[in-house]
């Protein structure tokens, strides 16, 4: 079998993930985040716990990360954010790091600037300012509204509302490059912001619940503080059994799904997950990759 092209030398749209899981824990996964990368720049959606580890044994080129985008501000996705920040300036990172998001982006980039600030002094005496200029350590926010676009060259990068009450805002980003398309939905039931985003895209990450598994967790957690968590998340995530409508109403060319609720620990839990999404439907595992070559319509997927 001929090997894909090394991570970031390829001629199109490489999506690659750096974390699957939900808060609920699982050895082999880590939080959500995914990696874009268009040509040989980089970008990231979200960074929960464990997925900068994720990413640097992969050998992503964090040298060539432009920017973190964030769906919204639960700790299960920016946890990651300072050590994408340093990894990349340790790398080689050119300019600061931007952290781009809704509104609260500021106050999340300030409070982590100001939690690492001795970090970052720490590692400056150490290596030298030659080594780690310190202009590049401290990150810098970016307000990007529901409905805003951003360009980075052949890259346009597009906002949407999404529904995550009682968390607000929360968006979902459509990256369009060289003729192709990947929706990242964050967290959200599905509603119409996500049917917009989701338009004759050529690849949508969507996260999703198992309901039939959550609900017999919360009935074996019953007497416990497990049993109101697993009751509450009920209501703000998408459903796997929601996920079809979503797909053919969007035209979606293939529906892939993480931010997994919970994650899979084993094959009986992914069939649970399966028989509820629609056919064609791939349940991602960290280390994945979606190709989308340009001047094509083929979504290729890498295993892990």
């Amino acid at each position: 079998m001929q090997r894909p092209p090394p991570i970031g030398e390829f001629d199109g749209l490489q999506v690659f993930m750096c974390g699957t899981s939900s808060p609920l824990p699982d050895p082999d996964r880590a939080q959500a985040c995914v990696a874009v990368l268009a040509g040989k720049t980089l970008y990231l959606v979200d960074a929960g716990a464990g997925s900068a580890q994720v990413a640097t044994l992969a050998g992503l080129p964090l040298e060539r990360l432009e920017a973190v985008f964030l769906t919204h501000f639960h700790s299960d996705h920016i946890a990651a954010v300072p050590e994408f920040n340093l990894n990349s300036w340790v790398a080689g990172r050119s300019r600061p790091l931007a952290v781009i998001g809704p509104a609260g982006v500021a106050e999340v980039v300030d409070g982590l600037n100001a939690a690492y600030r001795l970090d970052r002094t720490y590692r400056v005496a150490h290596h030298g300012a030659e080594l780690l200029a310190p202009e590049l350590g401290a990150m810098q926010s970016v307000l990007m509204e529901g409905g805003a676009v951003l360009t980075f060259g052949d890259l346009t990068v597009t906002s949407f509302e999404v529904n995550h009450d009682p968390v607000r805002p929360a968006v979902a980003y459509r990256f369009d490059y060289r003729g192709r398309s990947v929706v990242i939905s964050g967290d959200t039931i599905v509603n119409q912001g996500l049917v917009d985003a989701a338009a004759d895209a050529d690849l949508l990450l969507h996260d999703t619940l198992s309901l039939p598994i959550i609900k017999t967790l919360e009935e074996v957690s019953a007497g416990t503080r497990m049993e109101k968590i697993l009751h509450d998340i009920q209501d703000y995530h998408a459903h796997a059994s929601d996920l079809a409508a979503l797909v053919d109403q969007s035209g979606v060319g293939q529906l892939a799904v993480y931010h997994l609720v919970p994650p899979p620990s084993n094959a009986l839990f992914e069939k649970i997950f399966a028989r509820e999404l629609p056919e064609g439907t791939i349940i991602t595992e960290d280390g994945m990759i979606f190709e989308l070559p340009a001047g094509s319509e083929k979504v290729t997927v890498v295993d892990p």
